[in-house]
């Protein structure tokens, strides 16, 4: 057997196992495009070396692209759009302040956890109603309930 044939069957290979190892959808794709240039070399005898890595490069690209465009996009929504966002879970929710809220700063504690929180000055022990949350999702936006 030819070195490059094998060389790119086990460049698809690898990179089918690190899809494995490591799933997102990328390694997959680069795989397919291996496994063209694969076929292409077994095919064709002879191809050049650069031939060969530049196919595999645009191969990649493209296939790559045609994931973005046409696979990701037609993923179903989430039944739980808010799941690793829990900050913005919290919105609505009525806490009590900890801390006082002075100079625009204080601090909630919700369930197990304090959260430091921005509104109207308020003393300690006031309710407040989480109503958004700042860009840095960190800090809570509340107004007294």
């Amino acid at each position: 057997m030819r070195w490059d044939v094998m060389g790119w069957a086990a460049v698809a290979l690898i990179l089918f196992a690190a899809e494995a190892m490591a799933p997102g959808a990328f390694m997959l794709w680069m795989g397919f495009a291996a496994v063209v240039v694969f076929l292409g070399v077994l095919a064709v005898p002879g191809t050049s070396l650069l031939l060969q890595v530049v196919a595999f490069v645009l191969l990649s690209f493209v296939s790559i692209q045609i994931y973005r465009t046409w696979f990701r996009r037609r993923a179903r929504p989430s039944d739980r759009p808010l799941l690793n966002r829990r900050a913005e879970q919290l919105v609505g929710r009525v806490v009590v302040l900890d801390q006082p809220i002075r100079d625009g700063r204080g601090r909630a504690k919700v369930d197990d956890a304090f959260w430091v929180v921005s509104g109207p000055e308020l003393p300690a022990g006031s309710p407040v109603r989480v109503v958004a949350v700042d860009a840095d999702g960190m800090t809570l936006k509340v107004q007294g309930a």
